[in-house]
């Protein structure tokens, strides 16, 4: 017989086992955090067959919550072993302020509204290879180490979702959202001289917060780059707009809620949240003029060019 110190193996068995209800509580909880997700995925991804009162998804979701609790009661034992470590894992990261329930929670509750609004990828595709233009002239005009321009970000962020929580990892994140959103409330429009490309410099958009497509991407960079953003402008067909870096795919989800749900609820509400990935699986905001929230429509979307300001 197996002994580990005093207590034989049948010992420990029954010492850690989960009385029942309890076990079948766990089980079916378990079930139902899985159940979720599954039916989201076969809900989107099958011919829906228009019964009366969703007929059709209430008998595909009782289905689906039968088959995983058959399966997750046929391997009881392993699955109960399962979720004790697991707790215990999160037990430690909470008290070490590692990964804790509550990411745990905010992670789920991101993939969940991702899965069921799903923000509209597009790929970048450069259609020709075409040098940026006045790429020198933009360059020195982004001032983002200007006093002036980082003051103006700063009074934005002290002015918008100053108190937001739950998104520390995504801070720089939102506080550019926050410069966004005071750019494009304010922005005025105005055309260059006719038959002249002028480029104004981020401090010369500051003080009347006017000018055209280069200026407002120039200035908006400039003010996102001064509180160690990451962002590219992005050169179509006789237009030119800014777009911010927010990671990878897992990163979109919690970014995807915070401006659905926290952040832009009216602006965006309806809409879906346009994004480029580039050749390194990065993620990118459109942060245009004509956006009224973060990944807002493309004004227009064939891609000549990308200058990243890193």
């Amino acid at each position: 017989m197996i002994k580990i110190g005093n207590l034989t193996y049948q010992q420990l068995r029954e010492k850690f086992r989960i009385k029942s209800p309890w076990d079948m509580i766990i089980i079916f909880i378990l079930n139902i955090l899985l159940t979720i997700p599954i039916f989201i995925i076969v809900h989107h991804n099958i011919v829906e067959l228009d019964w009366a009162q969703n007929v059709d998804r209430i008998i595909l979701f009782i289905l689906i919550l039968v088959v995983i609790q058959l399966i997750l009661r046929a391997m009881r034992r392993i699955t109960l072993i399962s979720v004790i470590l697991y707790l215990l894992f999160l037990f430690f990261g909470t008290v070490f302020g590692d990964y804790s329930f509550k990411n745990v929670f905010e992670d789920y509750r991101s993939m969940m509204y991702t899965m069921n609004d799903d923000p509209y990828p597009q790929d970048i595709i450069i259609s020709k290879l075409l040098p940026f233009p006045n790429k020198s002239k933009i360059l020195n005009a982004v001032e983002y180490q200007n006093p002036k321009i980082r003051n103006f970000a700063i009074m934005a962020i002290n002015k918008h979702f100053k108190n937001v929580k739950g998104y520390y990892d995504y801070f720089t994140v939102i506080q550019s959202f926050a410069i966004f959103k005071e750019i494009n409330g304010r922005w005025n429009y105005v055309s260059d001289p006719k038959g002249h490309d002028y480029i104004a410099k981020a401090t010369e958009s500051l003080q009347y917060l006017s000018g055209d497509c280069d200026d407002h991407s120039i200035f908006m960079v400039a003010c996102i780059k001064s509180i160690g953003g990451t962002t590219r402008l992005i050169h179509t067909k006789g237009h030119i707009y800014p777009e911010i870096l927010v990671g990878n795919k897992k990163d979109l989800e919690h970014i995807n809620y915070a401006i659905k749900k926290v952040l832009f609820p009216t602006e965006s509400k309806g809409k879906p949240i346009n994004y480029h990935i580039d050749e390194r699986g990065n993620i990118w905001l459109n942060l245009d003029y004509t956006a009224k929230y973060p990944g807002g429509p493309f004004m227009n979307e064939e891609i000549l060019g990308a200058l990243t300001l890193d």
